[in-house]
């Protein structure tokens, strides 16, 4: 954006004249779309009042999903409303208008709620779908400029946005417009998320294959658990012990006492400085290291990599109560994409 480019030698006029001033004219053009659409977005917030906390009400009061609608551009915001909504945990799906009058409509359940989005309010390819929730008592948010128009009219809740002109300067291409109905849509799910209580851990179900969702990771979705879990007693004969870190292939078994508390760990590395022809009639807390390191259940694995780094080991004991539920290898953070 702050790049220095030589106007003299680009002709993007095509004509001859003089770039420098084309470019003016396009960095102007640019910067009020842009203020036009903020000051858009700043009326619609300034003008918040109780209308939309009736439809939040409305959607949060659901058993259904929220199924949002509209045709052309508003179709395409609709869509992304949808999206939005269901990965912040509000379940919703995009219908559209023309496919829901040749059999769409039956996938509008009796517990749904619809969002309807409309920039004249009359677009006559959602008159199925309005007059589908009539019949059927399905709760309808319209979102529209008009409020003498047919949505506005029919809706359990209309949200009217601000008379606030298209940034086109024709006043017929969509801008402004849809700008607000995307804003009033970010308002409404975030809205949902922040009443439900939605957090960063419930966001990464529902985007596992994401950057997020793998930095949200816990330990306890990578550790190696249960017949995995690579332990041994206090009392138990190395010979027993060598077997064990054999068939785990960790490099290390946990010593537990008789109530299950670990208590210790034993690693390939103690096994070495020990080596002698009477190591295998030893037993197991005779080179033990007591209090191994461990982590919560619930910590990230980025935390455990970073724990891993500061103590120069390469396991940590995954530890509630003092039992050991499980036992995470630098190498599996490392996969999960940790680093």
């Amino acid at each position: 954006m702050n790049s220095v480019t030589d106007s003299s030698l680009i002709d993007r006029t095509g004509d001859g004249s003089d770039s420098s001033a084309v470019e003016n004219r396009d960095l102007a053009c640019a910067a009020r779309v842009l203020r036009t659409e903020a000051q858009a977005l700043t009326a619609l917030a300034d003008g918040l009042d109780e209308t939309f906390l009736r439809a939040l009400d409305l959607l949060h009061g659901i058993q259904g999903r929220v199924v949002v609608t509209g045709m052309g551009k508003s179709g395409h915001i609709a869509r992304k409303i949808a999206a939005t909504m269901a990965s912040t945990g509000t379940p919703a799906f995009f219908v559209h208008p023309g496919e829901a009058s040749h059999g769409d409509l039956g996938m509008i359940a009796r517990t749904d709620a619809v969002v309807a989005l409309s920039n004249s309010g009359d677009t006559h390819e959602l008159s199925d779908i309005i007059a589908y929730t009539r019949r059927f008592d399905i709760p309808l948010i319209g979102m529209t400029r008009k409020a003498a128009s047919a949505l506005a009219e029919q809706s359990d809740v209309a949200l009217i946005l601000p008379p606030v002109p298209e940034a086109c300067p024709l006043g017929l291409a969509p801008t402004t417009s849809t700008t607000m109905m995307l804003g009033l849509g970010d308002a409404l799910a975030v809205a949902l998320l922040e009443r439900r209580g939605f957090s960063a851990a419930d966001f990464r179900e529902f985007h596992p294959g994401g950057q997020l969702g793998r930095a949200l990771l816990k330990v306890t979705d990578i550790m190696h658990a249960g017949d995995g879990l690579p332990l041994c007693r206090l009392d138990s004969p190395l010979s027993e012990v060598i077997f064990e870190m054999t068939a785990k292939r960790l490099g290390c078994v946990g010593v537990t006492d008789g109530e299950g508390a670990l208590v210790g760990i034993i690693t390939d590395g103690d096994l070495r400085r020990h080596l002698a022809p009477e190591l295998l009639a030893e037993r197991a807390d005779s080179i033990m290291s007591p209090r191994p390191k461990s982590i919560r259940p619930k910590a990230l694995i980025a935390e455990a990599l970073r724990v891993m780094n500061e103590k120069q080991i390469t396991t940590l004991f995954v530890v509630e109560a003092d039992r050991p539920l499980g036992i995470v290898h630098i190498h599996d953070c490392l996969r999960a994409g940790a680093a």
